[in-house]
């Protein structure tokens, strides 16, 4: 077994994972992510158990956006004036004892919607200060040149989360009741945190005097901002994921019109069309892995980012269920490499000291997604799905280009 991980680790595309604090950091994503995934099928099986209502199936959803709102730049300026391993073992000790709390509830009968409201509410609160605080971690963890291939491997343990958590969760839920999910969620955010302790304290190279010892918090908040204009790779980087999170990624808001009454497939075939994006979304991660640091990160960003769009326009004129999951497998593909990319453009750029602020405004791309999932919403009642899908990835692709015209820099971000 050791020998099998030593030649594990001579390959390219896993050379992060030779650094001992990567590793732990790594496993403790593992964990979390498939709880965090598990998550999306228990609570939505379960306030539809409870009220049998398709409204509040939806406003469970929704109503995690609002932490994001509210708390993500509290998240990003806490990343960087506290200790990142506390931030996150708070934040996973809190979901691991909402998950379990639930549990409880659930096999007690006592369980009501306002408590799985409650529970989404504190959930996303949680994940809130666990994306900065671990995503400005991995930079600490790996030397420079090994950045990208951290943060495509972190990408790759996502998509694979993505794509094993919900088949666990709705197994778990078909054999012993939702009640039984969310015990094995807390199961697993208790073993992320078992990892995580594990960890040794992070020393930050400081880039200059960018604090001042008397800078409040709220300033500190401010400073973090005026950075993310002032630097232009970090401000480059998160226009590009707001419009793709904007106009491009809420095309998946649509998919059960799609799979139901266009492409007649149902929702087996939905799930198959999730499945198809999950593996172009591995193939992805697994490429960034193997690149590394050599990759021309800003053309491939733009590039990725413009060819997700037109992805879309091929996939709202399909009729045809094969090339549709074939569309779907290039769209995981260019999500991941537009994302992952961004990711690594803005932890690089940054100094450790804003990293966390710069990093918790990019999080922020999940409010975004909302916003585009109500547009998209709105244009499909106006144009038919397949026009608001069309016309929204189109447009996010002009966007694309208007970036590579207007902002020559980009081009060259390394």
């Amino acid at each position: 077994m050791n020998g099998f991980f030593s030649a594990l680790l001579r390959l390219r595309a896993f050379e992060a994972f030779r650094y001992r604090e990567y590793r732990l950091l790594s496993y403790g994503q593992i964990s979390g992510n498939m709880g965090t995934w598990m998550d999306e099928v228990s609570r939505g099986w379960l306030i539809y158990e409870l009220t049998d209502s398709a409204v509040q199936l939806g406003l469970v959803r929704g109503i995690q956006v609002l932490p994001f709102l509210l708390l993500s730049p509290l998240a990003g300026g806490a990343a960087d004036r506290y200790s990142r391993k506390t931030l996150l073992l708070m934040a996973q000790i809190l979901n691991g004892i909402v998950f379990a709390a639930t549990a409880f509830l659930v096999f007690t009968a006592l369980i009501r919607p306002w408590h799985v409201y409650a529970a989404a509410l504190l959930v996303a609160a949680g994940q809130v200060f666990q994306m900065p605080a671990r995503s400005a971690m991995v930079a600490d963890t790996v030397p420079p040149d090994y950045l990208s291939n951290a943060i495509g491997l972190g990408a790759l343990v996502f998509n694979v989360a993505r794509i094993i958590g919900p088949a666990v969760a709705g197994a778990i839920i078909a054999v012993s009741g939702t009640g039984s999910a969310f015990f094995v969620q807390a199961l697993l955010l208790f073993l992320a945190t078992v990892w995580t302790v594990q960890l040794r304290p992070m020393q930050r190279r400081s880039h200059g005097a960018h604090k001042s010892p008397k800078e409040s918090f709220v300033q500190s908040i401010i400073e973090g901002w005026k950075f993310t204009w002032r630097s232009e790779p970090v401000r480059i980087s998160i226009l590009c994921a707001m419009l793709v999170s904007l106009l491009i990624v809420p095309f998946t808001t649509l998919l059960p019109v799609f799979a139901r009454d266009l492409l007649g497939v149902g929702a087996n075939g939905q799930g198959l069309l999730l499945t198809a994006m999950g593996v172009g979304a591995l193939v992805s991660s697994a490429l960034i892995a193997s690149a590394g640091h050599r990759l021309p990160k800003g053309m491939l960003m733009l590039g990725a980012s413009m060819l997700y769009g037109l992805l879309l326009a091929v996939f709202a004129g399909s009729s045809w269920f094969g090339l549709s999951l074939a569309v779907m497998v290039g769209a995981g593909l260019c999500h991941v490499h537009s994302n992952a990319l961004v990711m690594t453009v803005i932890q690089s750029h940054s100094p450790p000291e804003f990293r966390g602020r710069t990093l918790a405004i990019f999080s922020m791309n999940q409010v975004v997604i909302t916003l585009g999932s109500m547009l998209i919403g709105a244009l499909s009642l106006l144009l038919g799905p397949r026009w608001a899908v069309a016309a929204m990835g189109v447009t996010g692709s002009l966007a694309m280009i208007a970036m590579y015209v207007a902002m020559p820099r980009a081009r060259h971000i390394r």
